[in-house]
C-alpha cells in the first residue's frame, strides 16, 4: 500500500535544527512536513543533553534564544523566583529532557502549517537533472509514502537524506595537509598543556569521534529507577582501565577549574570521575561520559553505524547503550571499587519521570559526527581559530557576504581510538575544549548548499572539515543554521529559484528581523557563560 503527500518543504530529522527550520518556514506561511525516524522529537536536547553548549550567549539569538526563554518561563511557572531550581536552570539554558520536549512541542503546535510524522523512516530519494524531487518514507507499519516538496532539508545527524539523494559528502577525518589544519588527522594532543604529542601523524582516516549516550540521572530517591541487574552483555573487563587511571592520578581535578564544565569536586580522585556531572533543576543531572580517562571504553564502538542498515544501526546503538549502563552498574556495584566511590555513584539513578517509554533511558544516540556535506564552501580550522604560532593569524574575524549565523564554541572532539600501547596522557583523536585558540566566527550560507544537487539544504551535516565540525556541531548553532535553512527554503519557493540562487541580502534581512546574530560584537556589556564540554 502506498500514498502520496505534497508539501512546500519537507524536512528529514526532528533534531533541534530540523525543528527550528520547520518553525521558521511555517511562520513565513509555508506548509512543512517534519519527518523524524525516532518516536520522539528534539534529538539530543530531549535525550539527555540538558545544558546548552554556548560560551558566549550574546552571539546566538533567534529561535534558540526563544527556546531558552520559554524554558525559563516554564520553570518560573513551577518554582519560586529565588529557588535553587530557578538558579539551576541558568535562565533557561539548562533543562530536563522532558521540559525541552514540552517546549519544542508547544512551539511546533503553534504552527498549524507543520505536519509531524514520528517513527517514519527514509527509504529512498528521487532525483532528476541533479534536483531532488521526491522521497519515499515508510510508516511504522511499513506503508510507503511518496513525499513531493519544492525544497527538502536534511536535518539528520547522520546526513541520511543527502546521501540518499547522491550529494557528495565526507566521512571521517581529513589529513593535516588537505586543508593545512594543525589539528587534523590522527593526533595526540595534551589537553591540559595544549601541546602536540609524539604519534601525531596527521594522517586522514575513516574514524569518527566516539558515540555515547548522554544520561539524565536523578538524585531524588523518590524519583529513582535504580538498576537492578547488569546489562545483558555486561563484562567488567571493559571498565578495568579506570583503575589504572585512578592510580596514575588521571581522575584528579583539572589544572584549571573552569566553572560549569561538568566538574564536581566531590568526584575528584574517585572512579566517579568517569562521568562528567552537571546539576539541573528538579534534582536532575546532565551526565556526560568523561573522555579524558584512558579507560574510556567507547571509541570505535560506532564503526559501521553511519553506513549500516537499520538492523546494523540498532545493534550498534544497543551495544553502546549496554556499555553505558554497564559503566553505571560497574561504578555502583563492582566489589573492587572502594566503598566510598560506590556510595557516591549510588546517589545517581535513572529517573522514573524521564523516557518513560524506554525504561528511563534516552532515545537518541549521541552521534557527534556523521557524514558531512561537500558543499559550495567548506569551513575549516583556519576559519575558526587564531594560532599565530601555527601560521593562522586571524587578527580579525573573517567575514563572508553570505553569513547566516555566528559560531563560537571551542573545538571539542571525542577520542577516535581506544587506548593504544604507550598511551599515558590522552587517547588518540581527543581535542578537548580548545578555547585558547577557537574564536567566534561567521558561518556562510554556502556550507548548507550541495555542490551539484538542487532542491536540498543541509543545516546539520553541513560542509566542514572534521576539526571545524567539532565546533559547529552544537545544538544552539544547529538551531541557528536550521532557522536560516527554513527561511532560505521559503525564499527559494517565493523566488522560484534553486536554494543556491536565493537573494542572500533578503535572507539576512529576514534573519536579522527574527533576532538572528549575523555579526560578531566584542564581549563588552555581555555576560559570558562557560559551559560543560560535549
Amino acid at each position: 500500500m502506498s500514498s502520496t503527500l505534497q508539501t512546500d518543504i519537507a524536512i528529514l530529522g526532528g533534531t533541534p535544527g530540523g525543528i527550528a527550520a520547520a518553525i521558521a518556514a511555517a511562520r513565513l506561511g509555508r506548509s512543512v512536513l517534519l519527518i523524524e525516524p525516532q518516536a520522539h522529537l528534539g534529538g539530543m536536547s530531549t535525550s539527555g543533553l540538558g545544558k546548552s553548549d554556548v560560551e558566549r550567549r550574546y552571539l546566538i539569538g533567534g529561535l534558540f534564544q526563544e527556546f531558552t526563554q520559554r524554558i525559563h518561563q516554564y520553570y518560573l511557572d513551577c518554582y519560586a523566583p529565588d529557588s535553587s531550581d530557578i538558579a539551576l536552570c541558568q535562565d533557561g539554558y539548562y533543562f530536563e529532557p522532558s521540559v525541552a520536549e514540552t517546549v519544542f512541542h508547544d512551539m511546533l503546535q503553534a504552527q498549524p502549517q507543520i505536519t509531524i510524522l514520528t517513527s517514519y523512516t527514509l527509504d529512498s530519494a528521487t532525483t532528476s537533472a541533479n534536483q531532488l524531487t521526491a522521497i519515499d518514507i515508510l510508516s511504522p507499519r511499513g506503508e510507503r509514502i511518496t513525499v513531493h516538496a519544492q525544497v527538502f532539508l536534511d536535518a539528520t545527524y547522520e546526513g541520511d537524506l543527502l546521501a540518499a539523494a547522491g550529494a557528495d559528502f565526507r566521512l571521517g577525518r581529513e589529513s593535516r595537509d588537505e586543508f593545512d589544519e594543525p589539528h587534523a588527522g590522527q593526533i595526540y594532543f595534551d589537553y591540559q598543556r595544549q601541546q602536540f604529542l609524539p604519534g601525531s601523524t596527521g594522517a586522514g582516516d575513516d574514524r569518527l569521534p566516539a558515540y555515547t549516550y548522554r544520561l539524565c540521572l536523578t538524585t531524588a530517591p523518590a524519583n529513582a529507577a535504580p538498576l537492578t541487574e547488569a546489562s545483558p552483555d555486561y563484562d567488567r573487563r571493559h571498565y578495568l582501565g579506570y583503575f589504572d587511571d585512578l592510580a596514575a592520578g588521571r581522575l584528579a581535578g583539572p589544572l584549571q577549574l573552569k566553572p560549569g564544565r561538568g566538574y564536581e569536586p566531590a568526584h575528584f580522585n574517585t572512579l566517579v570521575r568517569a562521568l562528567s556531572v552537571t546539576p539541573l533543576p528538579n534534582h536532575k543531572t546532565d551526565v556526560n561520559i568523561n573522555p579524558r580517562p584512558l579507560g574510556f571504553p567507547f571509541p570505535e564502538l560506532n564503526r559501521g553505524y553511519i553506513t549500516g542498515d537499520a538492523a546494523t544501526r540498532a545493534a550498534i546503538s544497543t551495544r553502546i547503550r549496554n556499555r553505558t549502563l554497564g559503566l553505571l552498574w560497574f561504578l555502583q556495584n563492582d566489589s573492587q571499587i572502594p566503598m566510598q566511590h560506590r556510595q557516591i555513584a549510588r546517589q545517581y539513578h535513572l529517573p522514573q519521570d524521564e523516557f518513560t517509554d524506554n525504561q528511563h533511558f534516552p532515545w537518541q544516540l549521541y552521534i557527534r559526527e556523521g557524514r558531512r556535506l561537500q558543499g559550495e564552501f567548506t569551513l575549516t580550522e583556519r576559519h575558526i581559530t587564531h594560532q599565530p604560532e601555527q601560521g593562522i593569524d586571524q587578527a580579525e574575524i573573517e567575514t563572508f557576504a553570505d553569513t547566516i549565523a555566528i559560531g563560537e564554541f571551542p573545538i571539542d572532539s571525542f577520542p577516535c581510538q581506544p587506548r593504544q600501547p604507550g598511551n599515558t596522557i590522552v587517547l588518540e583523536g581527543y581535542l578537548g575544549m580548545l578555547d585558547q585558540i577557537t574564536r567566534p566566527y561567521e558561518i556562510p550560507y554556502r556550507i548548507m548548499v550541495p555542490q551539484t544537487m538542487d532542491g536540498l539544504l543541509v543545516p546539520v551535516a553541513a560542509s566542514t572539515t572534521h576539526v571545524a565540525f567539532s565546533s559547529i556541531r552544537m545544538e544552539p548553532t544547529w538551531m541557528a543554521l536550521g532557522q536560516a535553512a527554513g527561511v532560505a527554503a521559503h525564499l527559494a519557493i517565493a523566488q522560484q529559484c534553486a536554494p543556491r540562487n536565493i537573494p542572500i541580502h533578503e535572507l539576512q534581512q529576514q534573519l536579522a528581523s527574527e533576532g538572528q546574530i549575523l555579526q560578531h560584537q566584542p564581549e563588552i556589556n555581555h555576560a559570558s557563560t562557560r559551559e560543560p564540554q560535549s
